[in-house]
Parts: structure tokens; sequence; C-alpha cells
């Protein structure tokens, strides 16, 4: 049987938007080119017609791109022995750090013109966590973590 979960979850950067509402911004603006291309070929400006057509092509990689880039996760699991981080890319492979949490820092570096950073430190090994998440939900995750792990220093050996 595994040691009880002092804190458990999954960070994950907000989507974008639907696939449905996609798809319909998507439509709208092909449209709208398409319209606006016809005028042109029917004015003599053909040329015109392909670097329409890019604009929804490149459009459609953006949407596809940033809805890749929303499937991405961390979870952090805190145990009274030990403090895991498995990340999971959007298109490569999972990975997996443990620290024990009697010597792990959590570091939250908030300065006035930059954005803030949240990373996990222990024996010289960094890791940031959470970079996707605007700087109040960091701040959270922040605040919870060092609970949880003050909560595992804390609890005594059975």
């Amino acid at each position: 049987m595994g040691e009880a979960l002092l804190f458990n979850t999954t960070l994950r950067p907000n989507p974008p938007m639907s696939a449905g509402v996609l798809k319909l911004v998507l439509a709208v603006v092909a449209s709208i080119n398409l319209a606006f291309a016809t005028w042109f070929v029917a004015h003599g400006a053909w040329p015109v017609t392909p670097f329409m057509g890019a604009d929804v092509a490149l459009l459609a990689w953006a949407f596809q791109a940033s809805r890749r880039a929303a499937s991405r996760r961390e979870e952090l699991r805190v145990t009274r022995s030990s403090l895991c981080l498995d990340r999971f890319p959007p298109g490569g492979s999972p990975t997996h750090v443990e620290f024990n949490p009697y010597w792990v820092r959590v570091e939250l570096e908030e300065l006035p013109q930059t954005a803030s950073r949240l990373t996990l430190r222990s024996h010289g090994r960094v890791e940031q966590i959470g970079a996707f998440l605007p700087p109040g939900e960091r701040r959270s995750v922040a605040q919870q973590l060092r609970a949880a792990i003050w909560k595992a220093r804390e609890t005594p050996v059975n």
C-alpha cells in the first residue's frame, strides 16, 4: 500500500477555445477572404488571391499549434517521503523527477518587470514548474505546495 497523498494536482494551460468555435472562426475568416479574393479577381488583381489563401492556412496552423500546446500538463504529488513531478509534453515522452520533501525548496520569483517564475530546488537541481500558468495561479500553487511540504516534514514516521 502506498503512502497517503498530502498534495496532488495537475497543472494545465488554459485551452484556447473549443474545436467547434475555432472551426467557426476559421470558416468566417475563409468566407470573408473568399469574398475579397473574388472581388480582386473581378477587378484584375488576381495575384492577391494566393496571399489570401495563405492567410487562412496560417490561421489554421496557428489554431492547431495552440490547441496542441494546450494539451501539455504537469502532475505534482507530495507524500511524506517524496515530491514527484511528472511532465507530459504535447508530442514527446513524459519525464519524471523526484525530490525529497525535507530538502526541496519552493521558490517563486516575482520581479516587477518580468513574469514570475516558480521553481523547485534541491541539491543543485532546479526544475521550473507551471511556466504556462498566469501569475495568480502560480502564486496559489506555490502556497499550496509549500503547505504540503511543511506537512510532509511534520508528519511522524510510522
